[in-house]
C-alpha cells in the first residue's frame, strides 16, 4: 500500500509566502526519508492562505532538495494553461528528474471571478478538459497534427493523473488513466465515483487497469484531541472563505478555540467549522490504522494522498511520522533516520490492520 503527501504551502499568520515554499521543500525532504512514495504540490492562484502558484517551478525545487520520492503536482489546473506549455515544462521536469515526475492534472478554473479573468477563463473553461487533456497527452506520443513538435517532452514518459471532481471520474476512465478521488469526507459520493471510474476504464498506453489514489486529511498525535486541534486552523479557514469570500493564513489551533468558545463566531461561520471539523480521519496511532482499515477495504484504492494542512508545524511533522509507522513505511536504502524522528519501538502500531 502506498502512502504519499500532497502539500498545498499554506501560508500561517506571521508567516510569509517565502516561509511556506522553503516549508514545502523541507517537508518533502522529511517524509522522503520517511518512505513515502511521492510528494505533490498544487496550483492556486490570487489566494491570500496559499504560497504555491506555480507548481511545475516549485515541483523543481522540490525535485531538486530530494533524491528518490516521485514529485508531481496535484494538480495543474489544465484549463488555465496552454497544453502544449503544460507539455513542456513536464518534459523538462522529466529530463532534469529522469523517472521522478508525475503530471497530476485537475479542471478546476480559478478561486474567483476576479482570478478568472486575470487568467483570461470563465467557468465553462472546465469543460474543454477532456479535450485539452487529449491535446496534451498527444504532445508526449508525438500525434499532434500541428507539425509542431513538444521539445523535450515528446517520446518521454511522464505519468498521467486525473483529480476527480464531478464528472473527472469518466474523464479518466475514458483515457485510460489513474484516478485522484477526494475527499474522503464524503465516502458514499467517493464511492460512488471509484465504481464509476472503474466500469467505464479503458486500458491505454499509459495503463492496463484502473488505479485508483484517494485523497483527504489524515491527522495522527498523541490523543484524539490533539489530532483534532491540528485540523482546527483548516477548518476554520474554510469557515471565513465560505462566509467572507477570503481564503486566509492559517491561524493558530488556540485562537480559534478561543473564538469558538466565547460565541464569537456567526451562526454560519460556526457550521461552517463544525462540517469542516468533521469525517477527517483523525486520532491516535490505533484509531487512525482502524480508519485507514475501513477506508481502503472500502475503495479497494492502491494509494493514499494525504493532503493535511496545519499552523502547527512540528505538530504536522509529527503525524506524518506517526502515520509512517502505522503504514509501515520503508526508508529508501542507504536513508538515515528522518530529522526529529522517534526511536524504533519494534513493529510499526497498527500495521497488522493494514492491507499489504
Amino acid at each position: 500500500m502506498r502512502f504519499s503527501v500532497l502539500d498545498r504551502s499554506r501560508t500561517r499568520e506571521g508567516h510569509d509566502g517565502t516561509e511556506a515554499l522553503r516549508d514545502t521543500v523541507a517537508l518533502a525532504q522529511e517524509v522522503e526519508d520517511l518512505g513515502y512514495h511521492r510528494f505533490w504540490v498544487s496550483e492556486h492562484h490570487g489566494v491570500p492562505g496559499v504560497a504555491g502558484s506555480a507548481p511545475t517551478v516549485l515541483a523543481a525545487a522540490v525535485a531538486a532538495a530530494t533524491r528518490s520520492i516521485r514529485v508531481g503536482t496535484g494538480g495543474v489546473m489544465l484549463p488555465n494553461h496552454q497544453p502544449l506549455v503544460v507539455a513542456e515544462q513536464f518534459g523538462v521536469l522529466e529530463a532534469l528528474f529522469p523517472g521522478r515526475i508525475d503530471m497530476g492534472l485537475g479542471r478546476s478554473v480559478g478561486f474567483t471571478d476576479g482570478v478568472r479573468k486575470a487568467l483570461g477563463h470563465g467557468k465553462d473553461d472546465a469543460q474543454d478538459f477532456a479535450a485539452g487533456l487529449e491535446e496534451l497527452l498527444g504532445w508526449f506520443r508525438g500525434t499532434s497534427g500541428t507539425g509542431v513538435r513538444a521539445r523535450p517532452s515528446e517520446g518521454l514518459r511522464v505519468p498521467p493523473f486525473v483529480l476527480a471532481i464531478g464528472e473527472g471520474a469518466s474523464i479518466a476512465a475514458a483515457a485510460g488513466l489513474p484516478m485522484v478521488v477526494g475527499d474522503i469526507r464524503g465516502r458514499a459520493k467517493m464511492l460512488a465515483a471509484i465504481d464509476r471510474y472503474r466500469a467505464a476504464f479503458r486500458p491505454s498506453v499509459w495503463s492496463d487497469e484502473p488505479y485508483v489514489v484517494v485523497s483527504g486529511t489524515v491527522a495522527v498525535a498523541e490523543s484524539e484531541a490533539a489530532a483534532r486541534r491540528l485540523l482546527v486552523p483548516e477548518a476554520w479557514s474554510m469557515a471565513h472563505s465560505r462566509t467572507r469570500g477570503t481564503f486566509p493564513p492559517l491561524p493558530p489551533a488556540e485562537r480559534v478555540e478561543e473564538r469558538a468558545a466565547s460565541g464569537a463566531m456567526g451562526r454560519k461561520e460556526r457550521e461552517f467549522y463544525e462540517s469542516g471539523l468533521g469525517g477527517h480521519l483523525h486520532g491516535t496511532e490505533d484509531q487512525v490504522a482502524d480508519a485507514l482499515r475501513t477506508l481502503i477495504a472500502q475503495s479497494g484504492a492502491q494509494e493514499v494522498l494525504v493532503t493535511t494542512s496545519t499552523y502547527d508545524r512540528e505538530g504536522l511533522r509529527d503525524s506524518f511520522r506517526r502515520l509512517a509507522r502505522i503504514a509501515g513505511l520503508t526508508p529508501p536504502a542507504g536513508t538515515a533516520p528522518a530529522r526529529g524522528a522517534a526511536p524504533d519501538t519494534g513493529r510499526p502500531r497498527g500495521a497488522e490492520n493494514l492491507p499489504a
